[in-house]
């Protein structure tokens, strides 16, 4: 991530209060370098996603899903585990009705909703 932590999230969450959706920081971390996890709840069909920023086989940044599951248990189970590693996390969470995650950087698999 090219900018602070607290400023993506920041920017982040304005990006999803413009676009209609409600989002919110569920764990704040480090400032300046902390790992961001991205946390959807797509309000229409119930179902969860979960994003965090990774490195691509041609070495770029993208934002990837580690957790296949849309059963919202299983993607807070993943977090816990994330925030047990990891102290400094942050943990954003989105409610849209269209089930958007408003991350404008690259998001892997062509199908990723915006």
């Amino acid at each position: 991530m090219l900018l602070n932590s607290d400023l993506w999230v920041g920017a982040l969450i304005r990006r999803a209060e413009i676009g209609g959706a409600f989002a919110t920081v569920v764990k704040r971390g480090d400032d300046r370098a902390g790992t961001v996890l991205v946390k959807i709840w797509d309000t229409s069909e119930r179902r969860a996603r979960v994003y965090t920023e990774a490195f691509g086989p041609d070495g770029d940044r993208l934002w990837i899903q580690p957790v296949k599951s849309d059963a919202e248990s299983e993607i807070d189970a993943y977090i816990e585990r994330q925030r047990g590693y990891d102290p400094d996390l942050w943990v954003v969470e989105i409610e849209d009705r269209q089930g958007r995650h408003f991350i404008t950087e690259k998001v892997e698999g062509s199908g990723s909703r915006e």
